[in-house]
This record gives structure tokens, sequence and C-alpha cells, in this order.
């Protein structure tokens, strides 16, 4: 795939041989597409640019795959082009992250999304707008899931690099009872996690009870309870604008 973004001309010309493949397989086709855009802009990708334009500016997002074993998450940085097996997430901070990694979020991805023999769909419109996100939540409560969540991430791929697989192996070696210090720290960020709920540490890792738990609080929220989880975004986009109501 050649993939030029939101470039002009000018700046795509600066990769002649890729630009030189557009110019002979793609723009005989754009010349007769009715689309004006289509036709004058023949050297981008052909698909929507609203997505890109989403996380264009930002320095990096959040990729689920939308079918798999196991609920993961990951950073890709925005030149990354994702396929339609991944749902990108337009957040760009641990915190974010430390929550959508946690058994919280897993446990409420289980409970709402369907399944394809024995993996999960993950749904953005059934699973991700309505995650019922801790709120309020303090300063605190919030540091502490962002450190918890970058040593999740780091370990993580501290050892990917040094075995050279990658997280879905990562992570059947987990269930088989390896790297007990990685399991450690997802014990942290699930506690911490917990906490930002108000739940006891006895139930961090309890996926029924946490399903449960968030289900209530999600009729709590669809019934008018206050709920502006990205308060602390000041500045930036509220719940609702960031397209995160209970439904």
């Amino acid at each position: 795939m050649i993939d030029f973004g939101l470039r002009p001309l000018e700046e795509a010309m600066k990769y002649p041989a890729a630009l030189e493949i557009l110019r002979d397989r793609v723009k005989p086709i754009r010349d007769n597409d009715r689309r004006k855009d289509r036709r004058e802009r023949w050297w981008q990708f052909g698909k929507d640019h609203g997505l890109r334009v989403r996380w264009y500016y930002l320095p990096r997002y959040i990729a689920v795959h939308v079918r798999d074993t196991r609920l993961l998450t990951t950073w890709c940085e925005p030149w990354t082009c994702p396929s339609n097996q991944i749902v990108t997430i337009t957040l760009d901070d641990d915190y974010s992250m430390g929550i959508l990694s946690s058994i919280t979020h897993g446990a409420w991805a289980w409970f709402q999304s369907s399944t394809v023999k024995n993996d999960l769909r993950y749904a953005p419109t059934s699973t991700f707008l309505t995650f019922p996100w801790p709120s309020p939540v303090t300063d605190d409560q919030r540091a502490r899931v962002a450190e918890a969540g970058r040593r999740v991430i780091a370990r993580r791929q501290e050892i990917c690099a040094e075995q050279q697989f990658g997280l879905t192996r990562l992570y059947d070696l987990v269930d088989e009872g390896a790297y007990a210090d990685l399991r450690k720290l997802h014990r942290e960020l699930d506690e911490a996690v917990a906490a930002c709920y108000g739940w006891p540490t006895a139930i961090a890792q309890d996926k029924d009870e946490i399903g449960r738990r968030l289900f209530a609080l999600n009729v709590e929220i669809a019934r008018g309870r206050g709920y502006d989880p990205f308060a602390w975004r000041a500045g930036e986009a509220s719940a609702e604008q960031l397209g995160f109501p209970a439904v």
C-alpha cells in the first residue's frame, strides 16, 4: 500500500519511485472518477481522510484489534495506517491507556461484545462508546493508573524485543505461568483502576463482579448521573464531544 496521507503533491514528489507507481496505475483510473477531489488528488489514498485527520496531530493513538482471543491494546504512531481489523482510539495519554489495558475494560468488552467461535469481537459502538469510565477521578488516582500502565507497556515491550515475538505469544506464555513479574504489574494496574471507581481491592480482578458493577454504573449514567470522565483534560473535548455517552 502506498499512502501519502494528507501530503500535497510537492511533498509526495520527494518519493519519486512510489509516486511513479501511482501515476502509472492509479492516476488513469482517477482521471475518470466522477468525484472532483479524487481526480484532483489522485496521489492521495482513496479512503475518507476524516479519521486520519483525527490522529494526524497526535503523537500517538491507541489501537485495539477487532477480533482476538483476548483484548490487547497498543500504541501506534500517527504515520501508521491501520487496517479495517483495527479500532483506533484518539487518546494519547498514559491514564487512558491504563484504563483501556485493565481487566476492567476487558471485562466490559466480554460483557458487551459478540464472539466469533472463541474470539472476542470488539465493536466500537456497543463496547467502547458504552464503557463507563470512572468519574470523578482525583489527580493522584489518575497518576497511579498512568504510572502502572506505563510499567506494563514498558515491560511487555522489553520482553517482546528480547524474545522476538508478539503480544499474543507473550500472553499465551503468561497464561501458562511465565513472566510472573508482568502478571504482577497487571495486578497493580487493575488495583489502581479499581481505586478510581471506589471499588475494594478484593474485586480488582473479579471479571464477573466488575461486569455487574459497570453495568449498574452505565445505567446510572444513562439516567442522568453526573458524568464527565475527561474533565481533567482542560481546554480539550468533553466526554460528550469525544463520543463517550452511555448507551
